[in-house]
């Protein structure tokens, strides 16, 4: 086992009590009592178990192999054994518990699955807190605090004067409103969708910031998740395509000022545009997964060279801290401008699907 802590520090500890228990330190498991011979460090696989989501937060790995983690709520209903609810404490270390194990191998590796009595595997509906689950509630919860606490400020305060939390908001709700739904959606219409923009922004904001910190609750890869993106695109395509008026629908199967003979017989150009009301929310999805994942890999892979190159840790050590730093600041960037491009193209689409004809 390699020696070493994860990104994570040791201030992570304080508060864990306050809501789940941490590893029983007795309880490991027997192949890791072994782990004063070091194994050859992975990168790969040290990359991927940090951007991946998982059943516990990682706190750290002390020297003698034992593992420091918070472990989450597991929630699973089977069709054979009914709905089971406890701490994946229990399947740690590749334990079973009430026929439930993390497989960890072929198609369903890192899912959990039910083994059966007939010897089949079957995997059932999984309603589990992961560690990304976990940081969007946090992160809705920061949210309705901010912005309750904001509108209460506003009450007392008025408008005239922003002051302290108001006056750092502001600019920014004022920027998404005047500078990007007033300029693709219109005047008269950007009201409505104001609550949604805003939301996205804020949420991607918030969750991007909260994966940089390194330690517990924070650190989870949540715009990195290929699901999250999914479902933030495909919430941008439903209120574009329901917002949709008659003109925008023209233009999709019915183009104008497009050659009769490539919309009938063979309907080409209504087959390219419904391909582009896909393609576009997919290009959201990928951009927002694709950005923030990328930043995550490269930062583990500096981190890496310490370990790749730890006999030469002298010389390795000062510069990776250095490109490690360099890249935060770039990420912090990164966060803010992510938030911001999938909030301008989702109200550019918005703006396309309620433009009236000239």
């Amino acid at each position: 086992m390699v020696r070493r802590f994860k990104i994570h520090t040791i201030f992570c500890l304080i508060g864990l009590f306050l809501w789940f228990p941490l590893n029983d330190l007795s309880a490991s498991d027997p192949d890791t009592e072994i782990a004063h011979e070091e194994e050859a460090f992975n990168p790969s696989e040290y990359i991927l178990d940090h951007i991946a989501d998982a059943h516990e937060f990682h706190i750290l790995t002390l020297p003698d192999g034992h593992h420091v983690s918070v472990y989450l709520p597991v929630i699973l209903y089977s069709k054979f054994s009914g709905f089971h609810m406890f701490l994946s404490s229990k399947l740690a270390h590749g334990h079973t518990y009430r026929d439930f194990k993390i497989e960890t191998e072929g198609e369903l590796k890192g899912k959990i699955v039910e083994h059966l009595e007939s010897g089949e595997i079957y995997k059932p509906l999984d309603f589990s807190i992961t560690k990304i689950v976990f940081t969007m509630l946090l992160a809705a919860g920061l949210l309705m605090w901010l912005f309750i606490s904001l509108g209460r400020s506003y009450r007392k305060s008025g408008i005239s004067e922003p002051k302290g939390l108001q006056g750092f908001l502001e600019p920014l709700i004022l920027f998404i409103r005047d500078d990007i739904a007033v300029v693709t959606i219109g005047k008269e219409k950007h009201e409505k969708y104001m609550p949604y923009l805003l939301t996205a922004f804020f949420f991607i904001w918030f969750n991007n910031l909260i994966g940089i910190i390194p330690f517990f609750p924070f650190g989870a890869n949540v715009t990195g998740n290929i699901a999250v993106t999914f479902t933030l695109a495909a919430c941008t395509m439903l209120i574009t395509n329901f917002s949709g008026n008659k003109h925008y629908w023209r233009h999709v199967f019915n183009t104008p000022g497009v050659p009769w003979w490539l919309k009938v017989p063979l309907p080409l150009m209504p087959l390219v545009e419904l391909i582009g009301v896909i393609a576009k929310p997919f290009a959201l999805m990928i951009r927002l997964f694709a950005n923030i994942t990328a930043g995550h890999i490269i930062i583990l892979s500096l981190i890496s060279l310490i370990f790749i190159f730890k006999a030469y840790i002298a010389f390795v050590g000062p510069a990776t801290v250095i490109f490690v730093l360099f890249m935060d600041m770039i990420e912090l960037l990164v966060a803010l401008l992510q938030a911001y491009v999938f909030t301008l193209l989702s109200s550019l689409f918005i703006g396309l699907a309620v433009k009236e004809e000239h």
